[in-house]
């Protein structure tokens, strides 16, 4: 899914392709993308394009008049700019908004259908789809520190909740983890003064690093790769491959939808955390730490 890097890139290159451009039509290429009914697709014909955002994990069109597309990527769902009057691709091609210039295309790849646009009128309708969550990039340490201990959770549970942090998933919840020198399963309300203010540093890091290296990456073009995958990572989507600061292997924790992707030697102080599925199947010969896992 989409995390708020690449949202943010996402919303800086719609700014520089259409920003003041007006929209000639808004296609919908599947009916079940399209989540409200009023105002209709055709009332944003004619509108200027004023600009990109975000709220959360939602990425926002603003046309004149206060007539917003509001766009939830969700696994599988990516944004593509081609030329003007794009076909829509059959099955995958959920909507199209056209420009003179080109045709931003919303596109979900797979066969599930998750992902949802909503078309609202007015700032009142669309604060609606604001879940709380901080704004990690531009919040105080002391907001933060507020926020993550609200209530106690995991770390991995409470970077990922929309209503605690904003626009932070999977993928980028384990580099920040990894970065601090934490374990995923470290409980909230455990950590010292010194490790919130790490944890803090390092999500401010890593955000601000991924969005300017993605920027970078693009170099004006549209960003046509947009993955939570990246071989640049230091553990995310690296199971079994060596952690870049130690060496040791990258371990993996799946649970429900979700996975957490860790180093046992620089967050767990070697342990190595139960894999619910794996731990039943192997029982007493699950592994507790990395000596055990290397014989």
């Amino acid at each position: 899914m989409p995390e708020l890097p690449d949202l943010t890139v996402y919303a800086e290159r719609l700014d520089a392709f259409a920003q003041g451009r007006r929209l000639e039509r808004l296609r919908i290429g599947n009916p079940f993308v399209l989540r409200t009914v009023a105002p209709a697709p055709e009332d944003f014909a004619g509108r200027a394009f004023v600009g990109a955002g975000r709220i959360g994990k939602r990425l926002t069109l603003e046309f004149e008049g206060e007539r917003f597309a509001v766009i939830h990527l969700m696994i599988l769902g990516r944004l593509y700019w081609r030329k003007p009057g794009a076909v829509l691709p059959k099955g995958d091609g959920l909507a199209a908004f056209d420009f003179a210039q080109g045709s931003l295309l919303l596109i979900e790849h797979g066969s599930k259908r998750r992902a949802a646009l909503h078309l609202v009128a007015g700032c009142d309708a669309l604060r609606q789809f604001d879940r709380g969550g901080l704004e990690l990039m531009s919040a105080s340490l002391q907001a933060f520190s507020a926020a993550l201990t609200r209530t106690n959770h995991t770390l991995k549970r409470a970077l990922t909740d929309p209503e605690v942090f904003s626009a932070v998933g999977n993928a980028y919840s384990d580099e920040i983890l990894h970065r601090a020198r934490l374990s995923p399963f470290k409980q909230t309300r455990s950590l010292s003064s010194q490790e919130i203010a790490r944890l803090y540093e390092s999500a401010q890091d890593v955000l601000h690093e991924w969005t300017s290296r993605l920027s970078a990456e693009c170099k004006g073009r549209w960003p046509d790769k947009v993955t939570a995958f990246r071989p640049e990572m230091a553990v995310h989507g690296r199971y079994r491959m060596p952690c870049p600061d130690c060496g040791a292997p990258v371990q993996r924790i799946v649970y429900a939808d979700n996975q957490a992707n860790y180093c046992a030697r620089c967050q767990t102080e070697g342990r190595l955390l139960a894999d619910r599925a794996l731990s039943r199947l192997l029982k007493d010969n699950w592994p507790k730490n990395l000596d055990e896992l290397e014989l």
